[in-house]
């Protein structure tokens, strides 16, 4: 299944190369919610939340009134999750607030178990509180290691470990290939079945998705695919 991504930014809808290089912004948010009435799931994100630099709440009530949105960024804690909900969310998506942050592990704890970079706490009441089927937990990857805080900071702790040990407070993960975010050249399918082996949940697949045919490859694994840039760039087409 192919999700369409909004992302915004002050205001706007955007599309950034590596999560940092503005590639697109547009203020018609109108004509992209037109575009994408036809699909049963949307993506969602709330950069300006994600980086703590404000938020966009405004505007994502007012998309998730349109569309089935599944609404992350600066999912952090219980409350913020419970408020998106409220504001028409379908799920949310939680990434940097399920790992804890260096300093809150040590090296050699983590050499022996990866998984002590979990911030299990946060998990498990996120998932009592509002129910894991509701949400989905965003693992991305960068250089074969989890990376948080924007894709800056990356963990001791792989992809699929990451996956082994959110398992039981998710129905589904969204795992980004960052290494293939925005630049348009294909995705890692390797990476990427690594994933859907490792758990039993629903995987969806974000980074560099471009064409229809990574999409039926991924759809053939039982995996979602992501597209942002593509769609904007009309690189890849939305048929009907």
């Amino acid at each position: 299944m192919l999700i369409p991504s909004i992302d915004l930014q002050n205001g706007r809808i955007v599309q950034l190369v590596q999560g940092e290089t503005l590639a697109i912004a547009t203020d018609d948010i109108d004509a992209w919610i037109a575009r994408f009435k036809r699909f049963p799931k949307v993506q969602l994100i709330d950069l300006d939340a994600a980086m703590s630099r404000g938020n966009n709440d405004a505007l994502v009530r007012r998309i998730a009134a349109e569309l089935p949105v599944r609404v992350g960024g600066g999912v952090r804690t219980v409350a913020r999750a419970e408020e998106l909900l409220a504001a028409g969310a379908t799920a949310v998506i939680a990434g940097s607030g399920l790992f804890r942050g260096p300093g809150q592990w040590s090296a050699a704890d983590a050499a022996v178990d990866p998984g002590v970079v979990i911030n299990h706490d946060f998990a498990r009441a996120l998932a009592d509180t509002v129910g894991a089927s509701r949400v989905i937990a965003a693992v991305d990857s960068k250089g074969g290691r989890v990376v948080i805080h924007g894709w800056k900071t990356a963990l001791p702790i792989t992809a699929v470990e990451a996956v082994r040990g959110l398992e039981a407070y998710c129905d589904e993960f969204l795992y980004t290939h960052v290494d293939k975010e925005g630049l348009m050249q294909g995705t890692d399918m390797d990476a990427i079945g690594a994933v859907r082996a490792a758990t039993t949940r629903c995987v969806t697949a974000a980074g560099g998705i471009t064409t229809r045919e990574e999409i039926d490859a991924l759809d053939a694994m039982r995996v979602d695919a992501v597209v942002g840039m593509a769609i904007y760039t009309g690189v890849l087409g939305l048929r009907s």
